[in-house]
């Protein structure tokens, strides 16, 4: 039973998809915060800037370089700027979510040991993306509908 006195849900009032977007923003930032923690992302000595030389694994399963971590870090900020409006926060999730299936998509043509594997990807990360894709559009296309 809630208290009289309780604190108000800062929640309380916004709409389902802008927390939805601040959230994803928020999961984001700490990804890519992380993948510069040594401990949590394995192999830093091997941290390079760019490309499938990199050999550090965040959580050691997933192959990152700086500007991978980067490109998470700009998709926080990205997400918690835009979960400033409803039509933001909806273009976010949907629009977010198509570009990490279009990466899924780049996982899957480009040879994980060539020069084009430019952010890098492997196998792991690739299943992530699919699963980011399609969850941010699930939730861009679920939470951004209007209610009656």
């Amino acid at each position: 039973m809630a208290h009289s006195r309780a604190r108000p849900n800062p929640a309380d009032g916004r709409p389902l998809v802008r927390r939805a977007a601040a959230s994803v923003g928020v999961l984001f930032l700490l990804v890519g915060a992380l993948g510069f923690v040594p401990g949590i992302t394995s192999g830093m000595d091997a941290l390079r800037f760019a490309g499938h030389g990199s050999g550090a694994y965040l959580f050691g399963v997933f192959q990152v370089s700086v500007l991978h971590n980067l490109v998470h870090l700009a998709f926080g900020v990205a997400g918690l700027a835009l979960a400033r409006t409803v039509s933001g926060a909806r273009t976010f999730l949907i629009g977010g979510g198509a570009v990490y299936l279009v990466l899924w998509l780049y996982g899957l043509a480009v040879d994980h040991d060539t020069g084009a594997n430019v952010l890098p990807v492997n196998d792991a990360d690739g299943w992530l993306h699919l699963g980011l894709g399609v969850g941010m559009v699930a939730l861009g296309v679920g939470t951004g509908r209007r209610r009656p």
